[in-house]
């Protein structure tokens, strides 16, 4: 049996989907995850999702549809967490191409429904912005969302759409998000984790981190993104919930005015006009900004010195986590020293990493 899970906004939700069918399925059925590559600056330098024709090495499935095998490539200077992840989960992972607007979406998902017969659909939010009305001041990246919500709603066929981990994407409360939801379908346990446990290791995603680290037990407030936004670590943080897929379209204005768009120029338009930004703006300004920031490098002694003044102001705000991307950018290092710098934080200070969060101490 071939069980289709839509990661609605890319990036994290494609590791979750992983972790959903685990926890949900086990090993009886093949799991195949449609997914965006639109993994931010962090990882790609170049702003907004790449296509198919952004890439090396992909198979195609149908006239539409390519899967990302581990052997494809980014084309440079852009980048992907996909064929990483192809490499180390044992699904099935399908480019989520926008770039013919939620017609192009739905027309992709037809003819994966038609070519893979699955025994269940799932379209899988990570946070819950895919809830958005639109008009929300915290929202910050509901075009993605919006894309696959609209494209779930056109298919000729059942999709159950899940909300995992609400308001670990910080951009809705749980407060807001309850009276939505229905029947709850799971509550991640530390074993669940266990599916992408290495995958987090290296992964940038925020929310699934936070997912998997509440999973795991882990409570109190996690700051993340540049902004520095602080995220309550609670016991709804492992939850899944399901919700009316047509109640959601009901509720989100930007899905229902990308419905028929045929571009993804079409959708951006629409989201200037419904939420006030497009989330690709941001991403072409930062982008420019980051370019012309002098070249950074990681000193460990330097770094360390500053960690412990990030970590003396974040203790005054009541944060007790925070993420590796989180402490790249607070930090003032480049994206390309994530790595290097959780490295060298793990090895100086073993017991203040709280896998795959970092905590901040209240004892020094």
């Amino acid at each position: 049996m071939t069980r289709l899970i839509v990661a609605a906004g890319g990036g994290g939700d494609a590791v979750a989907a992983a972790m959903l069918h685990a926890a949900l399925y086990g090993d009886e059925d093949q799991a195949v995850i449609f997914t965006y590559a639109w993994d931010r600056l962090l990882i790609d330098p170049l702003p907004g999702p790449r296509g198919a024709d952004g890439f090396t090495g992909l198979e195609q499935l149908t006239r539409s549809v390519r899967s990302v095998p581990a052997e494809a490539q980014p084309i440079p200077p852009g980048g992907s967490t996909l064929p990483r992840l192809a490499t180390e989960l044992p699904h099935t992972l399908v480019l989520l191409d926008p770039h013919h607007g939620a017609e192009g979406i739905t027309r992709q998902l037809e003819e994966l429904v038609s070519h893979l017969a699955p025994t269940s659909i799932d379209l899988l939010d990570v946070g819950g912005d895919i809830l958005a009305r639109g008009d929300e001041p915290t929202l910050k990246s509901p075009l993605a969302d919006a894309l696959t919500l609209a494209a779930c709603c056109q298919v000729n066929a059942p999709i159950r759409l899940l909300v995992a981990g609400p308001g670990l994407d910080g951009e809705l409360s749980p407060d807001d998000l309850r009276p939505l939801f229905g029947p709850l379908v799971h509550t991640f346990t530390a074993e669940d984790v266990d599916a992408i446990g290495d995958i987090l290791e290296w992964h940038p995603s925020e929310a699934t981190a936070m997912l998997a680290a509440t999973a795991r037990g882990v409570r109190g407030t996690c700051e993340v993104r540049d902004a520095g936004l602080p995220i309550p670590l609670t016991d709804e943080g492992p939850t899944v919930h399901e919700v009316d897929l047509d109640d959601a379209l009901s509720r989100n204005s930007l899905a229902r005015a990308v419905m028929t768009t045929a571009t993804l120029d079409e959708a951006e338009a629409h989201s200037r006009e419904i939420c006030n930004f497009s989330e690709i703006d941001y991403e072409r300004n930062k982008a420019v900004w980051l370019t012309e920031q002098p070249p950074t490098r990681l000193d460990p002694d330097d770094v360390l010195s500053r960690l412990d003044q990030f970590q003396s102001e974040a203790r005054a705000c009541g944060v007790t986590h925070t993420t590796f991307r989180h402490l790249t950018e607070a930090l003032n290092l480049n994206g390309s020293h994530r790595e290097a710098l959780r490295q060298l934080l793990i090895s100086r200070r073993p017991k203040q990493y709280t896998a795959p969060l970092w905590r901040i101490p209240f004892d020094d």
